[in-house]
């Protein structure tokens, strides 16, 4: 009898597949033979491949909160602080293919793809309330500061993507995130 895969074995061979090969080129025949096992138990687990993308960036995003949680051991005043937190964390090599991945996913979104505009519409609102959590001051002013520094990082690090990490630390220094 061969070995057994769970369905977390599955996801992180998944989640592992949409890094090196990209979201868009994401199948049950790549996890499967990455896994060295049949399609079919992929299938099982994730029954459709929009079940399977979005496992995939759920844990993603799961990856990336927990990753960034211990930056925020201290409530922030304002976008700012939680930037200049959260900035060292977020670029560095290791950090690159989960927002690759993100922006793949976010440019199906905005072209409309589903499950893709779904998926990262929600990530994007819960990652807001999330950083909320972080921010001191009465819910309104909380809000407003997640809002801001969820839209500054994620543009610098499509920057940073694209443009080089040269040029989106100069960004950064600019905005005062980085001294």
């Amino acid at each position: 009898m061969g070995h057994k895969h769970t369905k977390d074995d599955i996801l992180a061979g998944a989640l592992a597949t949409a890094f090196d090969d990209g979201l868009s080129q994401l199948s049950f025949g790549r996890v499967a033979k990455r896994l060295g096992i049949n399609d079919r138990t992929v299938v099982y687990y994730f029954p459709t491949k929009d079940d399977l993308i979005s496992e995939v960036l759920v844990a993603m995003a799961t990856e990336l909160q927990a990753t960034l949680a211990p930056a925020f051991n201290t409530p922030a005043a304002d976008h700012i602080a939680l930037l200049r937190a959260a900035w060292p964390i977020l670029t560095t090599e290791k950090s690159d293919p989960v927002f690759a991945l993100f922006f793949e996913a976010t440019g199906l979104a905005v072209a409309g793809r589903e499950p893709h505009a779904t998926l990262v519409s929600g990530l994007v609102a819960s990652w807001i309330e999330w950083a909320a959590e972080f921010v001191d001051g009465g819910d309104e002013h909380r809000r407003a500061e997640a809002e801001t520094a969820i839209a500054l990082l994620d543009g610098l690090l499509l920057v940073r993507l694209l443009a080089g990490a040269d040029v989106a630390e100069r960004a950064a220094v600019r905005l005062g995130i980085v001294d």
